[in-house]
């Protein structure tokens, strides 16, 4: 279990900045500090107090920025393949949303030598010697190259093909325009390879675009299954898929229209090539057979799935398990073999759930992120029904961890090839880490 920690002196109830120690009482200064650690949930914050990460929880914690702030990103599976130890790396593929007059553009990164967390002793003895101390920190500094497309308008979502080959990697962006790009990053994750960041940003056209949508959208998926099919959802809730050619693709133009109102996600099955799932503002989730006509494809409806807007939702990878998160906070756990009603039901988040996904290998545990500002990690082996009690409050047994630090979470997914690895983006930053509980 991992939990924030705030430091402060409590007195009579009232929060306040710890005092600072004597100097004859110097050496009880770590047993004082110490007692000023207080177990911290979301829900205790009072205004002015400063939150501290219990850095012992995380094997490792890397915070970074984009030139601009990121609502969506991916996660390249890389030629590297399954991987444990450190250092870490990863590539990843984000989109912008700059500030009114500025470019916007899909950034493609490197992350590398991203060291675990060393030891308190072993800090401490390092900064016994400054001269070392400064070649220690730059040899573990992490490293982050960037190349840059020029986007036209913010990037709503962003999505890398899972099929890459030896001279293609596709990438699907939606634009806030209305459009949705597929882009070739291939050059530029050569020139990562072989070169340091580029601070221009690249005008290159798009590999296709597709201008058939009648408004924006964010509903973004590629198939795991078939190579290159696509699916893309709008606020109009009409679903296109897209079908590859030799050298484009054909969009379909009979659209999965069941939906009554704006798609918010949409994912292919993993397992079954012609299934996907979507998730809409008009509180339901359903599930499509692609080998029907589009006005017939919609197999089943879950007509009240939440409260309000269902948000996002995941597929199991090797459980027949969908997992949902609303406007509502809530994040529910849905057996397709029975659909009536979920299987399970979390409620901790305060705000609205903005992403949701399984971990990739192991199939009892998933990662949320909502509006709070919090990022839940979840294990559903947990079968204790009692709730742990923390600072009078109740929290489920099945709730790992709670990451915090970054305001206006967006978006989360696991590193593919590292276990245990989350990356997650904000309104000020990235941040990737991997906890002691996963």
């Amino acid at each position: 279990k991992q939990w924030y920690q705030r430091r402060v002196a409590i007195t009579a109830g009232i929060a306040e900045e710890p005092q600072a120690e004597e100097p004859q009482e110097e050496q009880n200064a770590e047993t004082a500090d110490n007692s000023q650690l207080k177990t911290y949930l979301p829900k205790d914050i009072a205004p002015g107090e400063e939150l501290t990460p219990d850095m012992s929880a995380y094997e490792m914690l890397h915070n970074f920025r984009a030139r601009a702030s990121c609502l969506s990103f991916d996660v390249l599976k890389d030629r590297l393949g399954p991987r444990e130890g450190y250092p870490v790396s990863a590539y990843v593929v984000a989109g912008t949303q700059a500030e009114r007059g500025k470019k916007n553009s899909i950034v493609v990164m490197k992350l590398s030598n991203l060291n675990k967390e060393k030891p308190q002793e072993e800090e401490e003895e390092e900064k016994s010697d400054s001269e070392e101390e400064d070649e220690n920190d730059e040899a573990s500094k992490e490293i982050i190259k960037t190349a840059e497309i020029y986007h036209n308008g913010v990037v709503n979502r962003v999505r890398i093909c899972p099929h890459v080959s030896d001279n293609r990697t596709f990438v699907a962006s939606w634009s806030e325009k209305g459009k949705v790009h597929i882009w070739d990053i291939a050059p530029q994750l050569s020139a990562l390879e072989t070169e340091g960041s580029s601070k221009e940003v690249q005008k290159i056209k798009p590999f296709y675009t597709f201008g058939g949508h009648v408004e924006e959208g964010y509903a973004m998926d590629w198939s795991g299954t078939r190579k290159g099919y696509l699916l893309t959802g709008d606020c109009t809730r009409h679903i296109h898929m897209w079908t590859p050619r030799e050298a484009d693709w054909l969009v379909s133009q009979a659209t999965y229209s069941s939906h009554g109102s704006s798609v918010e996600d949409v994912q292919w099955s993993p397992n079954e090539e012609h299934v996907f799932a979507s998730c809409s503002t008009d509180k339901s989730i359903r599930i499509w057979d692609d080998r029907a006509q589009a006005h017939k494809a919609c197999m089943i409806t879950v007509p009240d799935a939440h409260e309000s807007d269902v948000n996002v939702i995941h597929w199991n990878k090797t459980e027949p398990f969908l997992v949902s998160g609303g406007d509502d906070g809530a994040v529910k756990i849905w057996d397709l073999r029975k659909l009536e009603t979920h299987a399970a039901l979390f409620k901790h988040h305060t705000g609205p759930i903005t992403s949701v996904e399984w971990h990739p290998s192991d199939s009892s545990v998933f990662a949320a992120s909502g509006e709070d500002n919090q990022v839940s990690l979840w294990d559903l082996g947990v079968e204790s029904s009692e709730p742990l009690i923390i600072n009078d409050h109740e929290v489920p047994p099945q709730l790992l961890f709670i990451h915090q630090g970054q305001d206006e979470i967006k978006e989360l997914h696991w590193h593919p090839h590292v276990p245990g690895v989350l990356l997650t983006t904000s309104l000020d930053s990235f941040n990737i880490f991997k906890t002691i509980s996963v």
